[in-house]
């Protein structure tokens, strides 16, 4: 990505290379592959340089949209400070900050991630439900270690609905699913599901 700039000031972002007329003067797109950083330059062009300091995960944060600078050498790009997204539900309002009527509830990150957490479990039950469909067909006894299993399974489930529901905030929220790597064993608070050994 490039900028044009003229007079100090940024007038164009080139997203793509293209021939481009600057001044009176027609230059082919080639110039971009062809050129040096400093011919480029000398005609106002700058390659954008990216700047992603305050960039932020997207599934915890609203990050802004990028402000282009140039500095006198350099043009950069870069993020505002970005937005927690929100963690708690909470009703929805009209435009002048009035409770809708009826009550429209917004789903915050936590009811989110819970729901997405019941589907986890759900798919992973699901791996043994033909046990229980036998057991009630047939009589068939369920072996121990798919009850065991089952068993383990929801109570993690349990375990993680109240770690996500005891986040106080959304950063909160980040740190239960964010994974670090310690001996080598890749871990995140908010731990795992347990699964069914083959």
């Amino acid at each position: 990505m490039y900028a044009l700039v003229t007079d100090n000031e940024i007038t164009k972002i080139i997203n793509n290379p293209k021939a481009m007329v600057i001044g009176d003067v027609q230059y082919p797109a080639k110039i971009f592959s062809v050129w040096s950083a400093s011919e480029l330059n000398a005609i106002g062009i700058y390659e954008v340089v990216f700047d992603d300091s305050n960039k932020k995960n997207e599934k915890w944060y609203i990050n802004t949209n990028q402000s282009y600078d140039f500095d006198g050498n350099e043009v950069t790009a870069s993020y505002g400070t970005a937005t927690p997204k929100e963690h708690a539900d909470r009703n929805g309002t009209d435009e002048d900050g009035v409770e809708l009527d009826p009550v429209v509830v917004i789903e915050g990150l936590k009811t989110k991630l819970i729901k997405d957490l019941k589907l986890q479990v759900a798919n992973e039950l699901s791996k043994t439900d033909w046990y229980i469909t036998r057991n009630t067909e047939k009589s068939t006894a369920i072996p121990s270690n798919i009850s065991t299993h089952r068993d383990a399974v929801r109570t993690k489930q349990a375990e993680m609905e109240t770690a996500i529901t005891n986040a106080s905030d959304t950063p909160a929220l980040e740190i239960l699913y964010t994974y670090t790597t310690t001996d080598g064993v890749q871990s995140r608070p908010l731990g795992e599901l347990p699964r069914l050994e083959s």
